[in-house]
């Protein structure tokens, strides 16, 4: 299990140079979360202008992407901002490469090491292959939750046909907010896109960052200036129960987020609104 993390601005992190696990040659990358013992992780990475990767290839793990900004190819398909991919373990990449540069939000099931060569053509689950989605093409649905506050709408961008875990982009209008904490059975993991996000445990602003482990009861969480946020389960698909009873909401809270201790240095409050 991943350590809990609520909440990290990204942009506090330093970048490294290459990524873990040996693949992606000149790329840049942050580790947000990873679980050392799987080698599963969240991490954004740079990919320089001109970065080229010209023989087919693999990876033994499943990849998730989501581009922040810029452009990323892999094989025929070109991602830009706010495209969306969910390559499973041994998909096949006659290439990659990226034109203009790109940062892109990457979740790995494991340690990415690139393998050579085209896997055999049974190696990959394609049921579980998402290979393009173009997150300003879809429409927002909204109801999903009965006691949800209103003002906000998802977008689906994944569901597993076998653990029914999800991905989803979660949109909200301004000067909105809750007053009904709420937990949920599966891990909840939050990339905040732009706008502000205010909790009991500080503002979030673009770039911030959560992995929060099941059963860990959060909120009420309201936001000034509306927000886009990308967001996943582990374990499941999201489910959530709320509080009978409404709590204060504060608009102005203290800045205290939940961090491990390698994690802490970086706690400092986002120095302003921007991230990419």
């Amino acid at each position: 299990m991943r350590p809990f993390i609520e909440f990290l601005q990204s942009q506090a992190l330093p970048w490294s140079d290459g990524l873990y696990g040996g693949g992606r040659g000149t790329v840049k990358s942050k580790i947000l979360s990873i679980d050392e013992a799987s080698g599963a992780s969240s991490v954004l990475i740079e990919y320089p202008a001109g970065w080229t990767v010209d023989e087919p290839h693999h990876l033994d793990v499943d990849e998730e992407l989501f581009v922040l900004g810029g452009d990323l190819t892999i094989g025929a398909t070109t991602y830009t901002e706010k495209c969306y991919a969910h390559l499973p373990a041994h998909h096949a990449r006659t290439s990659a490469s990226s034109k203009h540069g790109a940062v892109v939000m990457t979740f790995f099931s494991g340690e990415p090491g690139v393998r050579s060569g085209t896997p055999a053509s049974d190696a990959c689950d394609t049921t579980r292959l998402v290979e393009f989605v173009d997150g300003f093409a879809d429409e927002w649905g909204a109801n999903f939750h009965p006691k949800f506050p209103p003002g906000a709408g998802r977008k689906f961008l994944r569901r597993d046909p076998h653990d029914g875990e999800e991905t989803w982009l979660l949109g909200t209008m301004p000067l909105r907010s809750g007053r009904r904490p709420e937990r949920h059975p599966v891990v909840e993991e939050m990339y905040l896109l732009s706008g502000e996000l205010v909790s009991p445990l500080g503002t979030m602003q673009p770039g911030a960052y959560f992995w929060r482990p099941p059963e860990e009861w959060h909120g009420p969480f309201g936001s000034k200036t509306g927000n886009l946020f990308l967001f996943r389960t582990k374990g499941g698909p999201l489910s959530t129960e709320y509080t009978e009873h409404e709590v204060d909401f504060t608009w102005s809270p203290e800045h205290k987020p939940i961090l491990p201790p390698e994690l802490q240095p970086y706690g400092q409050p986002a120095p302003g609104c921007g991230c990419w």
